[in-house]
């Protein structure tokens, strides 16, 4: 081996024992932050721990077969479907394992969805955003605004680089959504995804931290 042969190889395992620690020091910070999700505001919304008050809130829109036409889960059948669904929740709060807050307008308290990270890509230090709101708030900007607020929280204090974004082909108001928050085209994935008995075709977005913030920038 030369000697050059030998440094590269040493500063390859430098970057793999660094990337682990980095994946493993992501990891228990997500875990600790949503054991206790911290309350972020907008202009006109506050995020919040998803708790069972907010019940008879969620079930008017997971019982809407036109809110949930293109998300992985089915309607929920009945009000006690969401109050067991919430009762879950609490348990993996407490473990770290769902990371998402509740979305409520600050005007009237309303509980009117949800935004947050649908999970994580340590090694590349990314996540994806994922979102759902009532049809009453739908095309009002409710949902970039609370998008907007999440990834920022994934940038400036998780520390995250980039984030991915997936919708069901056909729901382009959510590819809206997306462009909005300066997410650019990554490609569409044909019948890449089994959902309620079929394959369906999955269109993905993705921002880097840099893209984000200039598109920011440009909106002001």
């Amino acid at each position: 081996m030369s000697f050059f042969d030998f440094f590269t190889a040493a500063k390859s395992e430098k970057n793999d024992k660094e990337k682990k620690e980095n994946s493993a020091s992501l990891a228990e910070l997500v875990c600790k932050t949503f054991a206790d999700p911290p309350v972020l505001e907008t202009e006109r919304l506050r995020l919040c721990k998803i708790v069972p008050e907010h019940a008879a809130d969620m079930f008017e829109y997971s019982g809407d077969a036109e809110v949930t036409r293109y998300l992985t889960w089915s309607p929920h059948s009945s009000a006690k479907e969401t109050e067991r669904y919430i009762r879950i929740l609490q348990k993996k709060y407490a473990d770290g394992s769902f990371n998402d807050w509740g979305v409520v307008l600050k005007e009237t308290g309303k509980f009117i969805g949800t935004c947050g990270y649908t999970s994580f890509d340590y090694e590349h230090n990314t996540a994806e955003v994922g979102y759902v709101l009532g049809k009453p708030y739908w095309g009002q900007g409710f949902a970039p605004e609370a998008v907007r607020r999440v990834m920022r929280y994934g940038f400036e204090v998780l520390g995250l680089d980039g984030f991915t974004a997936k919708y069901m082909e056909g729901n382009d108001a959510s590819g809206r959504v997306m462009q909005k928050c300066g997410m650019t085209l990554e490609g569409v994935y044909r019948h890449s995804m089994y959902i309620k008995g079929e394959f369906k075709n999955i269109v993905v977005y993705h921002v880097t931290k840099e893209q984000f913030y200039a598109a920011l920038e440009r909106n002001a």
